[in-house]
């Protein structure tokens, strides 16, 4: 039988290796698992996933691809390392008129939504200017008072409160009154390049 092959080198695994087993277990208890389910989802004996998260055992590729496989994540996240520079994010900051757009995410999460912060300075667009594309956009208020145009209707967004809308309805996001609005949305794929990007 071929040797099975290793999670990372050795130099690199330790800190690495720990926080595989601590994901695996907290995924497996998020779901309210035992190691049974785990191990009727996995294909992998109750004993050798219980060694694996204990540290009893190396971990091996071929068992951690069905692992991740049940517990609804990839291989990628399951081992991705973690250091300062995955926790603090530095924006890049976008514009177009009347509008600054900061995105908050290095890239699209696995749903492929987007968030961003947006400071808009103009009202919402008339309705027949209002765009619309498949999905459901979210924004909550940071400062400000939101105008969010749904077609014909026009809706005052306090700061605190949040709204969730389905896109296909003709839509703008402006600013009520003299005061520019800050607002933390987040988008689907067709919304961010709607709203977020020139063009």
């Amino acid at each position: 039988m071929p040797p099975r092959h290793t999670l990372l080198p050795a130099e690199q695994e330790p800190d690495v290796d720990r926080l595989v087993r601590q994901r695996i277990r907290a995924l497996r208890v998020g779901r309210g698992w035992s190691l049974d389910a785990l191990a009727a989802h996995s294909h992998l004996s109750p004993s050798n996933l219980s060694r694996i998260e204990t540290g009893g055992r190396r971990i091996a590729l071929d068992q951690l691809i069905p692992i991740a496989r049940a517990l609804g994540t990839t291989l990628d996240q399951l081992i991705e390392s973690t250091n300062d520079e995955d926790v603090v994010i530095r924006p890049q900051q976008g514009e177009r008129p009347g509008m600054t757009i900061w995105t908050l995410a290095r890239e699209r999460t696995p749903n492929q939504l987007t968030v961003a912060k947006m400071r808009i300075t103009t009202p919402a667009s008339p309705v027949e200017d209002a765009g619309v594309h498949p999905g459901r956009d979210w924004f909550t208020v940071l400062t400000g008072v939101a105008e969010l145009r749904l077609g014909d209707r026009l809706i005052l967004v306090e700061p605190g409160s949040a709204a969730e809308f389905s896109t296909m309805i003709p839509h703008s996001i402006g600013a009520h009154g003299d005061h520019p609005v800050e607002i933390l949305a987040i988008l689907t794929q067709e919304g961010s390049h709607a709203h977020a990007h020139d063009g």
